[in-house]
């Protein structure tokens, strides 16, 4: 006789109200699922979110009300969660996943941690920390009406790495600040220019032709002088924006007159008038002229705007002074930071997230387009996907579907499930996969990672080598690295100053070529790599380094005789299909893009798409952060369906970090 505590085995229930579990996260998805563990039985959890509580999160992060604002997620999810159950022992911490307090002892505490993420850092973080603590780990998002849960298990299924993302999609420089066609172009530029002021400056981020140079000005006579100067001095001294505007105090006014000295909204655009080939076909830009602007604003005013702030569109010169005063702001911000200080864009900060609105809608303007919101810009800015609260709370609910079968020891009945917009062939909107084995060539979770790194050794850093390709591209937090050459030279520290003076230097200053051998490890995450050098002087333009084998925008199609839909049905074990994480084609590929800054609005990337479905076409997006692997149930269902246009419904995009 079977005896059950509520709806669970007697067993598994006292499982529940003794093991410890790890909550990463506490937005939309973390809410749901917290409130869903401690009603289940679970009684020992600890949560942790680095998140205050948001105006913008109320719509459906339930445990959180007005009266939260601007306080800790995590800590106000405990004590709303404590009312459900207040026998629960719930542990907060208002910290970020990466910080080293939490290491490889801190997760062997845990019998399961569960994943509700919103960067794709942190993700890889907390992959590598249980794969190092042996410990499960569940992944799972949501994106608009898609959503899925996978679980990962060191030595039994993929990891979160184990598949290749595709790089994000970018723009052509030429088009960010030449011809812009869409508003995406024009925010992608102010973005540019907010780190062009205030934050780091990157040449690749320019946002105006170049001026200095004698072939870019549009006046004949100046061309001339700066030609005969030229080659008179031998050099042009170029002085950066953000130089000049220390230099003055960030003085508002003065600020926008250097603005429009740097040719971004009057001169600038007089200058790309004069590149007649350019406007045959489409729309010349119409330049903006401060004083003709103040002087007919401000008699005038502007026409009141209704409707809630954030969506309210403002005339121009009305966006003229949004400009003026978020840098007003923003130069108090560094005032406050010191001398030297740098700001970072973050799309919830208010002043960062004026200045792109103002500036983004000007360039608009510009180039006659219709201008956006505050709303639409931070949703396009940030690459948010609409949340659905349903959505959430269907994952929430898998999430501990999925724990209870880790908590009674039975794995290998795990399954990844994937949430559709729209039913399969079998008209169901849960569809069950079977998680795929470790990938033998994962640099991660492989006996013994090692990738090979094609690059210039003549021109590669040592800071490019720990910033770009350690930390950046292999998710790295503090890497040390030997070089493998008999002596055990220390190339990089994670001791802070100890090998600072070797940034600068070139790789082949210390005896680095062709086939040389770099060990980095992670002592944090507990994670080594070993690092083949292919020392390479042809790469592309633009291209700092390559993985070799690293292509997943090249993955191979499905194959064409797919298992028929039938054999999928929901709930059942027997009949859940193996996932085809490598057969993906490009239609479907779908982008990695950061989020609403809430945990629960991506879509785990150790799986990251969601099954296809008839009449649907997933996506990609046009901003930073997109990366994705692909992973998909075997259907019948065909690629014509997948192909089908579906222009206008942006939720089917999958959108993780």
């Amino acid at each position: 006789m079977v005896q059950l505590v509520g709806s669970l085995r007697k067993e598994v229930a006292e499982s529940l109200s003794t093991c410890r579990v790890l909550v990463v996260g506490a937005g939309g998805i973390g809410c749901e699922l917290l409130k869903n563990l401690v009603l289940t039985g679970f009684k020992n959890i600890e949560v942790i979110d680095l998140d205050i509580i948001d105006v913008s999160n109320l719509n459906r992060q339930f445990l959180f009300q007005k009266k939260h604002v601007g306080k800790s997620k995590a800590q106000v999810a405990k004590e709303s969660v404590l009312q459900f159950c207040p026998t629960a022992n719930i542990t907060a911490y208002h910290d970020s996943i990466m910080n080293p307090d939490y290491n490889v002892e801190f997760f062997r505490n845990f019998m399961l941690v569960m994943n509700a993420l919103d960067n794709r850092a942190a993700r890889n973080h907390v992959n590598r920390m249980c794969l190092a603590a042996d410990i499960p780990l569940i992944e799972s998002g949501t994106a608009g009406y898609l959503g899925q849960v996978t679980v990962i298990k060191k030595g039994l299924t993929e990891c979160y790495e184990c598949q290749p993302k595709p790089t994000q999609k970018t723009f052509p420089g030429c088009t960010i600040r030449n011809t812009p066609s869409e508003p995406i172009h024009c925010i992608v530029w102010a973005k540019y220019l907010f780190n062009q002021l205030f934050g780091e400056e990157d040449a690749d981020q320019e946002v105006s032709p170049d001026t200095a140079d004698p072939e870019a000005s549009w006046n004949p006579a100046e061309t001339e002088a700066r030609a005969m100067a030229s080659e008179t001095d031998g050099d042009i001294k170029r002085v950066s924006t953000k130089e000049w505007a220390r230099s003055t105090g960030y003085d508002p006014a003065k600020l926008f007159n250097k603005v429009r000295e740097r040719r971004l909204f009057k001169d600038d655009i007089m200058y790309l008038l004069t590149m007649d080939k350019l406007w045959k076909k489409r729309k010349a830009p119409l330049p903006l002229d401060w004083h003709q602007l103040e002087s007919q604003g401000r008699p005038q005013g502007e026409v009141k705007a209704v409707g809630l702030k954030d969506q309210q569109v403002l005339g121009v010169w009305g966006y003229c002074q949004l400009f003026q005063h978020s840098i007003e702001t923003l130069r108090s911000e560094l005032q406050e930071k010191g001398d030297g200080a740098e700001l970072v864009w973050d799309k919830d900060d208010a002043p960062a997230l004026d200045f792109v609105t103002a500036a983004a809608n000007l360039r608009m303007h510009i180039f006659s387009m219709t201008m956006k919101s505050r709303f639409d810009i931070k949703s396009m800015a940030g690459n948010i996907i609409p949340a659905i609260a349903t959505t959430n709370a269907i994952i929430a609910g898998l999430i501990v579907m999925e724990g209870l079968k880790v908590v009674s020891g039975e794995l290998e009945s795990c399954r990844t499930i994937f949430l559709n917009k729209h039913p399969n062939l079998r008209k169901k909107l849960l569809v069950p996969c079977i998680l795929d084995p470790p990938c033998a060539n994962c640099y991660v979770c492989a006996s013994r990672p090692e990738v090979t790194v094609k690059l210039n050794v003549l021109k590669t850093t040592v800071l490019a080598l720990q910033d770009r390709i350690l930390k950046e591209r292999f998710g790295m937090v503090a890497p040390d690295v030997n070089i493998e050459d008999g002596k055990g030279t220390i190339l990089i520290s994670s001791e802070e100053g100890e090998t600072d003076a070797n940034n600068g230097k070139f790789l082949s200053d210390f005896g680095i070529r062709n086939g040389s051998r770099l060990q980095s490890d992670d002592f944090l995450q507990d994670y080594t790599l070993l690092i083949n050098v292919l020392h390479a002087e042809d790469l592309e333009k633009d291209v700092e380094f390559e993985v070799v084998g690293d292509a997943p925008d090249k993955a191979p199609p499905p194959p064409s005789n797919q298992e028929d839909a039938s054999s999928i049905a929901n709930g059942n074990k027997d009949s859940a299909q193996p996932s085809t994480s490598n057969a993906a084609a490009e239609v479907d590929d779908v982008m990695i893009v950061e989020s609403e800054g809430e945990e629960e609005e991506e879509a785990s990337s150790s799986s990251a798409a969601a099954v296809p479905t008839s009449g649907t076409k997933r996506k990609h997006l046009d901003d930073e952060t997109g990366e994705a692997s692909v992973k998909r149930p075997r259907t019948n269902q065909s690629h014509e369906a997948a192909d089908a246009e579906d222009d206008d419904d942006d939720d089917d995009i999958i959108a993780l970090d």
